[in-house]
């Protein structure tokens, strides 16, 4: 039984897609006809700052004019789009040794060049802690290993793309700093309990929520002392719980890509979507493969439609991010 068009659109809003090449392919215009308002752009969507401005202006054309088109550039080993007019953004750990200034500095600079090209949210700043020397994963992109520095450091990181129009996303929650093992590859499992989160993986997320980010990440890791039995991006324990409840995050929640192996070897996408929203994510990134954004979206609209996530809750997702779009709208008009 196919969804009513209603929760079909509602769905359709809870998607993030990405897709391959430097224009926009027609199976992905049709989705933003559809509802679909999230873009993510990588490298693989970029030639130069020309090509990538009439990328952004086909997105916005099929989406109404309502899509926010988002990146990660962070910085250092992270930025998707170099040269052509795109500053070499320092590392998050140069950046962190230089203090706030050079945060504020380089962040401001990446944030006008993004806007330029019709980009309105980056996927930054990293606030995990780089507590651990062995990370495959998080490294030289966290700011440091002292929770005050990447606190105060996230918040300069934010102020700055505010201040030239860009919305910040922090990342990754409750914290990615300690692992061993790269979430695109496998699942990290961490034995840490609410006393050390809030001692060291929390501060930072604590700090910019406090600064009134835009977005919070999740983070594709197990922590098995909150949730031993789902990664924090599908735990109502850690989004609903942790970040929601004790530390107030109001504002959007977007997952980690789906199609990182930590939730594709273990997870349907669209049971995972699922379980996402309902444990109090807005945003689903599905970022490579058209059938598995489909996929998606048909699973949270029979979802809704099921009784198994409520419209209200939903709706309460579609407002989040319909704020947000008018946010990054207002501040590049």
């Amino acid at each position: 039984m196919t969804p009513p068009s209603s929760f079909l659109t509602l769905a359709h809003r809870l998607v993030c897609i990405g897709f391959p090449g430097h224009e926009l392919p027609e199976a992905s215009a049709a989705l933003l006809r559809g509802g679909v308002r999230t873009v993510i752009l990588f490298t693989r969507n970029f030639r130069d700052a020309e090509q990538l401005t009439a990328l952004t202006a086909q997105i916005q054309q099929a989406a109404h004019g309502e899509a926010l088109i988002m990146v990660d550039q962070e910085g250092g080993r992270v930025q998707r789009f170099r040269g052509h007019g795109f500053p070499d953004t320092p590392s998050g750990r140069q950046q962190g040794a230089g203090g706030t200034d050079a945060v504020t500095q380089a962040n401001a600079a990446c944030a006008r060049a993004l806007r330029a090209v019709g980009i309105r949210m980056n996927l930054a700043p990293v606030l995990d802690v780089d507590s651990n020397p062995a990370n495959p994963v998080i490294g030289d992109r966290a700011f440091g290993s002292d929770p005050s520095l990447v606190a105060a450091c996230g918040v300069a990181a934010i102020r700055a793309m505010r201040a030239e129009g860009v919305r910040a996303c922090g990342k990754h929650f409750p914290g990615h700093g300690d692992t061993s093992v790269d979430s695109h590859l496998d699942l990290p499992v961490l034995p840490h309990d609410l006393d050390r989160l809030r001692r060291v993986e929390l501060p930072p997320f604590a700090a910019a929520i406090r600064a009134g980010v835009d977005a919070i990440m999740t983070a594709h890791v197990l922590f098995a002392q909150i949730d031993p039995q789902v990664p924090a991006t599908l735990s109502p324990a850690v989004i609903g719980g942790l970040l929601r409840g004790e530390l107030g995050h109001d504002g959007v929640v977007i997952t980690d890509d789906f199609e990182m192996q930590a939730i594709a070897d273990r997870f349907e996408v669209g049971e995972a979507a699922v379980r996402a929203v309902a444990a109090g994510c807005d945003l689903v990134l599905v970022c490579h493969r058209h059938d598995r954004q489909e996929r998606a979206i048909q699973a949270l609209a029979g979802a809704i439609a099921s009784g198994r996530l409520s419209p209200q809750q939903v709706q309460r997702s579609s407002n989040r991010l319909q704020k947000l779009l008018d946010r990054s709208e207002d501040a590049l008009g």
